[in-house]
């Protein structure tokens, strides 16, 4: 009797431990160009940030198995230092976020970071702690400092896509990695305001920026007001997503290549040459200039919509 009741007891825990995870994650480790090293060290090297990413608590709240976040990592390493086993990569990122009543999933990110460099072997395990980001080694710690980072702002966006400003201690939990990353040096890059504008810095930078503010109430409207209300009420879904043109016109006025503003059209460029052809015919052909001139870099997207 007792053993049945502490067997019942396990089951919930695990189901309760089960369902409390926020991500379904994939990471994938590809070391083509490296030679000279036993495939293991990667093949651990993916196994451990997997189970990293996908058993760690990121939030206090608890997700059922449909509401986790999809979300996948490319690591492409490009190079080994000679004498060490430090290396550097290219990251991409990306994630998703269900459509309301569709089997749609739109993207919220598509970002590639090029400027990850960490050392790694065998025998090491994978921790972060977020009040000791840097940790004892810092090229030991800045790839799990890099992935948190992305988990987060991963997370900040999903959440501010269902409510206003949602997601802002996740993206203020970035932040603090920012500031407590491991050591500045001409190995790791990305945590600072000098180099390139397109990095870990100025992305959660920005997007914590009261000048920055109506970017995310559009996030929301784009995505609740929106996406999510097109199979109920496709008109004013419409309507909703096509009110933030001008909104998205003034934040690329006003500020000199915004990252936050590529990292969104990275992610949303294909879809917004999708809505625009649902567009009434009258605004169409306006709606595609206006959108040429603010996501330059993909204007042949919308180039021939008329």
């Amino acid at each position: 009797m007792i053993r049945s009741f502490f067997f019942i007891l396990l089951l919930s825990l695990c189901r309760i431990s089960a369902l409390a995870q926020e991500l379904n994650a994939k990471v994938t480790v590809i070391h083509t160009q490296v030679q000279g090293i036993d495939p293991k060290v990667f093949q651990t090297l993916e196994q451990n940030l997997n189970t990293f990413l996908n058993s760690r608590k990121w939030t206090n709240d608890h997700f059922q198995n449909n509401e986790k976040i999809d979300c996948s990592f490319l690591l492409n390493i490009t190079k080994k230092a000679k004498d060490d086993n430090i290396f550097t990569a290219v990251l991409s990122i990306q994630a998703s976020r269900p459509v309301y009543n569709t089997d749609y999933n739109t993207p919220t990110v598509n970002f590639q970071d090029n400027e990850v460099a960490f050392s790694f072997d065998q025998s090491q395990t994978i921790q972060f702690d977020d009040n000791n980001v840097a940790g004892s080694d810092p090229l030991v710690s800045n790839l799990t400092a890099i992935f948190a980072y992305y988990v987060y702002y991963i997370i900040g966006l999903d959440y501010d896509s269902f409510s206003p400003n949602g997601g802002t201690a996740y993206f203020q939990k970035a932040q603090d990695i920012v500031n407590k990353a491991p050591e500045k040096s001409s190995v790791i890059q990305g945590w600072q305001a000098s180099g390139s504008t397109n990095n870990r810095y100025w992305l959660v930078g920005e997007i914590l920026n009261p000048r920055f503010k109506e970017f995310r109430t559009f996030w929301y409207t784009y995505h609740r007001k929106g996406l999510d209300l097109m199979t109920e009420k496709p008109q004013d879904a419409l309507k909703n997503i096509f009110s933030g043109i001008p909104i998205l016109a003034a934040i690329h006025k006003e500020n000199t290549n915004p990252v936050i503003l590529q990292f969104y059209f990275d992610a949303k460029s294909s879809e917004w040459a999708n809505l625009l052809q649902q567009a009434p015919q009258a605004d169409r052909a306006q709606y595609a200039k206006q959108m040429m001139a603010i996501d330059v870099t993909n204007a042949n997207k919308y180039r021939n919509i008329k």
